[in-house]
This record gives structure tokens, C-alpha cells and sequence, in this order.
């Protein structure tokens, strides 16, 4: 499938992509290449292949959902600028 340069022009347009009318032909090329690529997946057959999220089995690792109080404000506060009374301090940003 071959793109002409004013379908180019209108991909660029709904992209919100700023192509001047000299990059054209090759944008063009480029967006037909790809559907020909498109093209020749589509023809490869894929009945009875169950869709895969990855290409090795995987189980995601879980945790114990346990709520703490977390025992680290000094560890976490020691990175801080300005911390006081075991918070962030921010500058006021609202008058």
C-alpha cells in the first residue's frame, strides 16, 4: 500500500507533527513502509495461538500486605533540606 504525500501531510496534521513540505515524499516512504510490514504480519497464521504477555511464564512476586509505621523517618527525613518535627518543611507558596 502506497501513502501519497497529501495523506502524509494529513498524519502529520491529527499527530500534531510539524513536517515541511519537503520532508513529504520521504515521511510518505516511510508510512507506506511500515503498512507493507503491517501487511506481511497480518498473513502469518496464528489460529490456535494462545496471546502471550511475555515470552516466559511469569508469576508476579507478592508480599505480605501488612500495615506499619514505617520505623524509618530518620532514614527518610536524612535526605531532606529542611525537615522539622519529623516532617518535610516546604517553603509557603500561597500568600
Amino acid at each position: 500500500m502506497s501513502i501519497t504525500e497529501d495523506q502524509a501531510r494529513k498524519v502529520a496534521h491529527l499527530a500534531r507533527i510539524a513536517v515541511d513540505d519537503a520532508a513529504l515524499p520521504a515521511l510518505a516512504r516511510e508510512l507506506g513502509t511500515i503498512l507493507q510490514f503491517m501487511e506481511q504480519l497480518n498473513e502469518v497464521d496464528v489460529d490456535g495461538v494462545e496471546p502471550m504477555t511475555g515470552v516466559t511464564p511469569m508469576r508476579l512476586k507478592r508480599r505480605e500486605d501488612v500495615v506499619t509505621s514505617g520505623g524509618m523517618t530518620d532514614k527518610i527525613l536524612s535526605n531532606a533540606p529542611d525537615a522539622r518535627e519529623g516532617f518535610f518543611a516546604v517553603p509557603k507558596v500561597v500568600e
